[in-house]
């Protein structure tokens, strides 16, 4: 079995920005990547200082590089389950049988989008369908945007897809709407389209419009979907971790959860994260968890000499 300081549970922005300044900490970690980024369909990133129009890819790519220069280890592999190991840490299962243990955890398993169910909506994500205006709304500026409505904060949510365009729908569902949100849409311009969404109407594999159960087509070149955010946190509840009463785990500012030994950070324990902002958080985790260990560390050496094993 293979021991590390520190076992990192994803290798996405949060993981590896913690396993780089871990292992330039002369930190021995271990980055078990399943390969499945939630950015994956998008072409590129945007808001990123310095990595601005990045492809996602090309990131992570890079970031696994850096990670390797410094001695960090990566693999390749889904974790099936993390169990406490007593006072020696926590062991690593893998799908794969590998065995692997490791001081401390950090977890940055992120989270996946649900989407209304609407045919053909799932096949344009992060094409011509989109969640996040801070990331995609310049690329799609001036153009006819829609807004799929229908949950809460959603016609908030229009309000600030409009700064990218004069041309905005937003589609509900029929009485959904409250007096002060049709007033506040209609106010800035935002058209209002009531009725049940059939489907997407695509043409030339590009969005040309959307088509509503009584016939009729709203010509749209692109879509906002606020999503539902469902955070990838099975591994976290089940070592224990608190959680919030909307059921996501609680952690302070470092990542710090509830249960001693083990961080997370990035999507998994923060819906609102964007790629810099994980990567960020991913980096005052390995911090936090760095000092941890030194006082670990600091605690063994005491002990050592108080028992004549050092000399």
């Amino acid at each position: 079995m293979t021991h590390h300081d520190v076992a990192v549970i994803g290798g996405g922005a949060a993981g590896l920005s913690a396993a780089l300044v871990l292992s330039r900490a002369r930190r021995k970690v271990l980055v078990v990547d399943a390969s499945t980024p939630r950015n994956a369909p998008a072409s590129h990133i945007h808001g990123y200082l310095s990595r601005d129009g990045l492809p996602p890819g090309e990131l992570l790519a890079t970031g696994r590089n850096e990670v390797k220069s410094y001695g960090g280890d990566i693999v390749a592999g889904t974790v099936t389950d993390l169990v406490s190991d007593g006072p020696s840490g926590f062991r690593v299962l893998l799908a794969d049988g590998q065995p692997i243990s490791a001081r401390r955890l950090l977890v940055t398993t992120g989270l996946r989008d649900e989407l209304p169910d609407i045919p053909g909506l799932r096949d344009r994500w992060a094409r011509d369908v989109l969640h996040c205006p801070y990331c995609h709304g310049y690329e799609v500026r001036d153009r006819r945007l829609g807004v799929i409505g229908g949950t809460p904060g959603a016609a908030r949510y229009a309000q600030i897809v409009r700064q990218w365009t004069h041309d905005l729908v937003y589609f509900t569902p029929a009485d959904a709407l409250t007096t002060d949100e049709h007033t506040q849409l209609a106010a800035r311009a935002v058209g209002v389209v009531e009725g049940t969404i059939e489907q997407l109407v695509i043409e030339d594999d590009q969005l040309h419009g959307v088509r509503l159960d009584d016939g009729r087509v709203v010509s749209r070149d692109a879509l906002f979907v606020p999503p539902r955010f469902v955070p990838n946190n099975d591994l976290l509840v089940g070592l224990g971790c608190d959680v919030d009463s909307a059921g996501w785990v609680t952690a302070d500012n470092t990542g710090r959860t509830s249960v001693l030994g083990v961080w997370a950070a990035g999507n998994v324990v923060d819906p609102r994260a964007q790629v810099i902002t994980a990567a960020g958080a991913g980096s005052a985790a390995a911090i936090a968890l760095n000092a941890d260990l030194v006082d670990d560390d600091v605690r063994d050496a005491v002990r050592d000499v108080d028992q004549g094993l050092l000399p």
